[in-house]
């Protein structure tokens, strides 16, 4: 018989207590969080998917709802502002009819020919740009075997500014997009909502990341043109490193075109399943949205004289934006393309073909307003942009004013902010949640149990 004393119960029962008030607080905490997420987060915009009509290109933001009233401070330019930070919000959400929520018939869709040639073209377009990624990085992809390989070209850094992330877009496309395609091919509604899921994944940020290195690899190209064209010809590849490195975004642009011209078709020949409908309209419309990205994430190289900042670490890139700025401790008026990354705003001068750097700011020290009570027409065009105070009175300092040549560029804008500012307070309430992994909890329990029995 073992003897149990006071000294034996006494630390078992402060560590099972110990666990069980961790995972308590770790389950309020969360609670809590998600009571008090709606209190202050950027203003309401929200984006719906094409609508259900001719016009397959249509985008419609909705405005922003005002926020709560703050009086302005400082230089007395303003009575009052809206600020965006302290209002409700919601997230873009696809607009479903109950007839949406089930299946309907699809042989009749399969019965026209120009849309199940769009449909074959989608799909075999897709085997071959999988086929000819993986051609093309059997060429290039092995480049440090080669014996006369140019100083310019040796290492795994010179090799990663070349190709960029082609490989990671190969495998998205390889594992991926094209298995979704083949097992759905008599679903189309399934083939597009899981396309469509990838996109809200933000799975082909790869897409980005390989755009933002284009202009150094063509860099790259350009100085060892002569070495390349020899290597081209001694490999017999007719097209060229060029041909090859160009497709990811010929690809990317080419399927929104393919799916409006499925839409068009869909129109035409008057075939009534609003599921399929809604669900390519869906789909249509995340990709533009990408493409976009994708389209501005090119501009980001040109950013001169950033010192210090890298780009790299502010995470995803989200959008840039043309407003005409006015930087008020300086008083200076200029054209800025302002850039939106996870991590922080990145405000530059345009000037011309090349960008400079001004200033960036991280999103937890700013605030942004908008002015309601002006009387002109341009209210709904203005962003003020405040920067938090770190002193004790937590006043607020105006910094910036953005004006756009539209309110829907604002809206749109907006939209952005929203979602960056969610996913960063989001990952926020994960870093301030204290919680215990359940190995480590069935660790200490194992172990309790082992002393118990053995001592």
């Amino acid at each position: 018989m073992i003897a149990i004393n006071w000294f034996d119960v006494i630390p078992v029962a402060l560590t099972f207590l110990a666990i069980a008030f961790v995972q308590v607080l770790n389950v309020y905490l969360h609670i809590f969080s998600d009571n008090t997420k709606s209190t202050d987060i950027v203003g309401t915009v929200t984006e719906s998917d094409c609508p259900i009509s001719g016009n397959a290109d249509a985008t419609t933001p909705t405005s922003a709802k005002n926020g709560s009233l703050s009086r302005k401070t400082s230089n007395g330019k303003l009575e009052k502002q809206a600020s965006i930070l302290d209002s409700d919000s919601h997230e873009d959400e696809d607009t479903l009819s109950l007839e949406n929520l089930f299946p309907c018939d699809q042989t009749e869709i399969y019965a026209s020919k120009k849309i199940s040639f769009i449909i074959d073209e989608l799909i075999q377009t897709e085997v071959n740009y999988v086929n000819n990624l993986r051609k093309g990085l059997a060429n290039y992809g092995k480049l440090h075997q080669c014996e006369d390989l140019p100083e310019g070209l040796r290492g795994d850094q010179r090799q990663q500014l070349l190709l960029g992330n082609i490989s990671e877009i190969l495998e998205l496309h390889d594992k991926e997009i094209l298995p979704l395609m083949l097992r759905n091919q008599r679903d189309l509604k399934g083939l597009f909502d899981e396309f469509a899921t990838h996109f809200e994944k933000n799975n082909f940020y790869c897409y980005v990341d390989f755009t933002m290195g284009k202009k150094s690899s063509m860099q790259l190209r350009q100085e060892n043109r002569e070495w390349l064209q020899s290597y081209q010809t001694t490999i017999k590849d007719k097209l060229g490193i060029d041909s090859f490195l160009v497709q990811p975004i010929q690809r990317l642009t080419r399927y929104p075109l393919l799916l409006q011209q499925f839409i068009s078709e869909f129109y035409k020949t008057g075939i009534s399943c609003k599921p399929v409908l809604s669900a390519v309209c869906k789909l249509e419309t995340r990709m533009r949205r990408q493409l976009d990205v994708v389209n501005q994430a090119e501009e980001i190289p040109n950013i001169d004289e950033l010192n210090e900042l890298d780009l790299q670490q502010q995470g995803h890139f989200r959008r840039s934006t043309e407003f005409d700025a006015q930087h008020f401790p300086t008083k200076k008026r200029y054209r800025a393309k302002i850039f939106l990354f996870d991590r922080c705003l990145v405000c530059t001068e345009v000037r011309k073909r090349r960008l400079a750097y001004r200033q960036h700011y991280s999103w937890e020290h700013v605030e942004l307003q908008r002015p309601l009570e002006l009387t002109t027409a341009n209210a709904n065009k203005i962003i003020n942009l405040l920067v938090k105070q770190q002193d004790k009175d937590r006043t607020k300092r105006e910094e910036y004013s953005f004006v756009a040549s539209e309110a829907s560029v604002v809206k749109q804008w907006l939209l952005a902010t929203h979602k960056i500012i969610e996913i960063a307070r989001h990952e926020q309430s994960k870093r301030d949640t204290f919680s215990l992994p359940m190995d480590l909890v069935l660790g200490v329990v194992l172990a309790i149990w082992l002393i118990w029995q053995y001592l």
